[in-house]
């Protein structure tokens, strides 16, 4: 059943091609983190951690313009899509960590960013991001890497610190690209 015009929680539906975009950036984002997650830059950081949280703006953004309905279907389908490269292009330890954690955090992030969203235009995006980078980086590393010789304690608390910098930083472009919504 949808909301009246009048309601103001009604969303236009979003174009294929925008969901199409939405899809395609979301599996990029997961599939180029899977692949970057295997790359240390030092006992703290993987490179994984510097692509991993556009994938908070991908689908805030989406949520902001439709609703947390697409939202929710550009993760799952980003998630298929990543999942499948994934267990083709890196470990499958990995793949299935990544695909746990990602799935996970983001129906978290999207449903903490609806119950947010009549707030301030910043609120919903910066606690959705920050309480899913938790959960993700939690569910991710215990998976991927505990039990084994990599320092993948440091690595998870160092790529936690990132993911919160980055959705720092991810506020501005998710303020711009929204501008006219909100005006």
């Amino acid at each position: 059943m949808s909301r009246p015009a009048s309601d103001p929680l009604s969303f236009p539906a979003p174009s294929r091609l925008r969901m199409a975009a939405g899809v395609l950036a979301m599996a990029a984002v997961v599939l180029a983190s899977n692949i970057l997650v295997q790359y240390p830059i030092n006992d703290w950081l993987t490179w994984g951690a510097m692509s991993y949280p556009i994938a908070y703006l991908v689908s805030d953004l989406i949520n902001r313009g439709h609703g947390p309905v697409p939202a929710r279907r550009v993760a799952w389908v980003g998630f298929a899509v990543a999942v499948a490269a994934s267990l083709w292009l890196a470990p499958a330890r990995i793949a299935l960590a990544s695909g746990t954690a990602f799935i996970l955090s983001q129906l978290f992030d999207i449903s903490v960013f609806h119950r947010l969203r009549q707030g301030r235009w910043w609120r919903a995006p910066l606690v959705a991001t920050v309480l899913a980078a938790i959960l993700d980086t939690f569910v991710f590393w215990s998976i991927a890497f505990a039990g084994g010789d990599d320092p993948w304690f440091t690595w998870a608390l160092g790529d936690l610190g990132v993911k919160l910098a980055m959705g720092l930083l991810l506020l501005l472009p998710f303020r711009l690209m929204t501008w006219r919504s909100v005006h």
